[in-house]
C-alpha cells in the first residue's frame, strides 16, 4: 500500500510539473561515481550546438563544459555525453545539465580515471 501511495505522489508531482518522458539515448553510461555527481572531465566546445529538445543543452563554440557522464554507444546511435556549461557570458544556462554530442567537444582535462558503468534509467531522459 505504501509503494502505491509513493507511486501516486511521484506521478502526481511529475504530471503537475509538466515533466515529459523522452526516448532513451542509451542503455548504459559511465560516471565517476555511482551517483554521477562528480565531473569526469572538462571539455571545450569545438562549435555551437543548438539543443534539439529538452534532453540537451545549448553550447557555444569555445565554451567550457563539465562532463558528468558518457553514454555507452549503441549500434546506429550517436555518442552523447551529459554535462553542464561553464562561462561568464552564458550565466543563465550555468548549472543546467543536459546531453550533447561527444563530437562537439574536445576533452582538455580529466578529473577521474576510474569510471563506473551504470544502467541508465528513465529519469536520465526526463524533461522538466
Amino acid at each position: 500500500m505504501i509503494n502505491f501511495l509513493v507511486f501516486c505522489l511521484v506521478f502526481g508531482l511529475l504530471h503537475q510539473s509538466g515533466a515529459v518522458q523522452m526516448d532513451k539515448l542509451g542503455d548504459y553510461k559511465t560516471c565517476g561515481d555511482p551517483e554521477c555527481s562528480y565531473a569526469l572531465s572538462m571539455a571545450t566546445a569545438l562549435d555551437d550546438f543548438i539543443a534539439p529538445d529538452c534532453r540537451f543543452i545549448n553550447i557555444k563554440k569555445e565554451q567550457m563544459v563539465y562532463v558528468y557522464s558518457k553514454l555507452v554507444p549503441e549500434e546506429d546511435a550517436g555518442v552523447f555525453w551529459s554535462g553542464s556549461i561553464y562561462g561568464v557570458r552564458y550565466v543563465d544556462q550555468m548549472g543546467i545539465v543536459g546531453y550533447f554530442p561527444a563530437t562537439m567537444v574536445n576533452e582538455t582535462q580529466t578529473f577521474r580515471e576510474d569510471n563506473v558503468k551504470l544502467p541508465t534509467t528513465d529519469m536520465d531522459f526526463f524533461c522538466h
